[in-house]
């Protein structure tokens, strides 16, 4: 079962009224160290994700930095990261590419982000929203699970939520969406132990299993 388009609108009012000021909570210096951030995050927590770059961007923060630093110096810079080693590829070949293709500058079209290594529909999504002031949503593990509890989405895969999402949510509304749900997810609507007995959209939400 899912919410209709008139509950739909009733939830994101909720959410945004409930949530203030709705962002990233990565911290960067430009576009580029925001892709860069958005990598670094995958399978690793933000704040994580900060602690290792608040002294690398002092530093390094343009393509150019990081194909000048190599493979080797890039991975030692992020090693407390998960997935150093990948992600470290994933960044010197990236930057390699924007440097060479871009004139250094991040593209701003969804297919040109997603042919960069490491950069998938979520990373691409992301940047395309905050950088770019584009109506995107980005499906991670929060947007996933919040989008299927309450009936936004039935959808099998962060594809399949992701274009629900865009069409049943006002499209005046679906810039702020990604944030808002991704942020009720990670503060509310936990994956273990949910805070729906203080929860703001609890009687909208259809989640049949709804902590008291």
């Amino acid at each position: 079962m899912l919410l209709n388009h008139h509950k739909a609108k009733q939830l994101i009012k909720l959410l945004t009224a409930s949530i203030k000021n709705p962002k990233t909570s990565l911290t960067y210096r430009n576009t580029f160290t925001l892709l860069t951030s958005v990598v670094l995050s995958a399978q690793c927590t933000d704040v994580n994700v900060n602690n290792v770059t608040k002294n690398i961007y002092k530093k390094y923060y343009t393509p150019k930095h990081f194909v000048n630093l190599g493979v080797n110096k890039i991975r030692n810079l992020i090693k407390s990261i998960g997935l150093f080693n990948n992600k470290a590829k994933s960044i010197y070949l990236l930057s390699k590419i924007v440097l060479e293709k871009y004139q250094g500058k991040i593209p701003n079209k969804f297919e040109d982000l997603l042919s960069l290594p490491g950069v998938g529909r979520k990373t691409a999504n992301v940047v395309l929203n905050a950088a770019f002031n584009k109506a995107t949503i980005a499906v991670d593990t929060h947007v996933f699970r919040v989008a299927k509890r309450t009936g936004l989405s039935n959808g099998k895969n962060p594809e399949q939520v992701e274009n629900q999402l865009l069409k049943i949510l006002p499209k005046s509304h679906i810039k702020k969406a990604h944030h808002l749900i991704l942020l009720h997810g990670r503060y509310v609507c936990k994956a273990k132990k949910p805070l729906c007995k203080t929860c703001v959209i609890n009687k909208i939400c259809l989640y049949k299993e709804k902590y008291e």
